[in-house]
């Protein structure tokens, strides 16, 4: 049985919606695409809403869950959105109300079981569900690669939450019990300056932990590494590879 949901981010849920990469049209067009009925949507796990705000703007009704709310507080406000705090094993929705559930970023916190025992039961018949979740960035600067990898694999290594393997494991581990669909991989580009970049190394859980058991962040080290290698005022151009596991849920 895997870990309850756990609230990491609700204590850095600003800097969260702020260095937190969005992800492509692509990836949400792959989705649509075996989507028939466009009424109902659930994203799981919602964090600031990312995910569920583009949903809102394809579907006539979203819905969003999440155990942080703080992460709710400072999500995506539209109309059609509505936020509930709950975890995501335990959503409050009525039997085959879905015609599509999402989590994106968050699957590997859940419960397995019982998440998706819930998400067969509030999903319509031929509901599709998506997760995903990505890998570690590269950048256009060998030197930043080598620097980020040590980083992650020897600093922070031992301070990732055991739930993190699923994330390295591109969540081929994880035991979808629908029926799957192949899908070709994403990824989001973006042109980050170093201040981004520490932003967002700084939304890892694993910094979190590391700065709670030490009482220094490790980030600063490591951008001041960056930095005299190759300047402050360098622009990165970054890459996020995307890993996914989609299906249809037949009732």
């Amino acid at each position: 049985m895997e870990n309850s949901s756990k609230d990491l981010f609700s204590e850095q849920s600003d800097r969260y919606a702020k260095y937190r990469p969005l992800y492509p049209n692509e990836l949400y067009n792959f989705i649509f695409e075996h989507v028939s009925v466009r009424q109902a949507a659930l994203d799981c796990g919602t964090g600031n809403g990312q995910a569920a705000s583009v949903l809102a703007d394809y579907f006539k009704e979203v819905h969003a869950t999440d155990i942080s709310e703080q992460q709710i507080k400072n999500a995506v406000k539209k109309p059609n959105l509505h936020y509930h705090l709950c975890r995501a094993e335990e959503p409050p929705f009525p039997d085959s109300l879905f015609d599509l559930i999402v989590s994106a970023t968050a699957i590997h916190w859940f419960s397995f079981d019982k998440f998706f025992t819930e998400m067969e039961r509030i999903a319509k018949n031929n509901c599709v569900f998506a997760c995903w979740g990505y890998k570690v960035f590269r950048t256009d600067e060998p030197v930043v690669n080598d620097f980020v990898d040590r980083f992650y694999a020897q600093t922070i290594h031992s301070y990732w939450d055991a739930e993190r393997r699923h994330v390295d494991e591109e969540y081929e581990n994880i035991p979808l019990p629908f029926e799957e669909i192949i899908n070709p991989g994403f990824f989001t580009r973006l042109q980050w300056d170093l201040s981004t970049l520490e932003g967002y190394l700084n939304t890892w859980s694993a910094v979190g932990h590391y700065i709670r058991s030490n009482d220094r962040n490790p980030v600063e080290d490591l951008m001041q590494k960056i930095r005299g290698n190759l300047g402050a005022d360098i622009q990165l151009q970054m890459t996020f590879p995307i890993f996914m596991r989609i299906g249809i849920i037949r009732k």
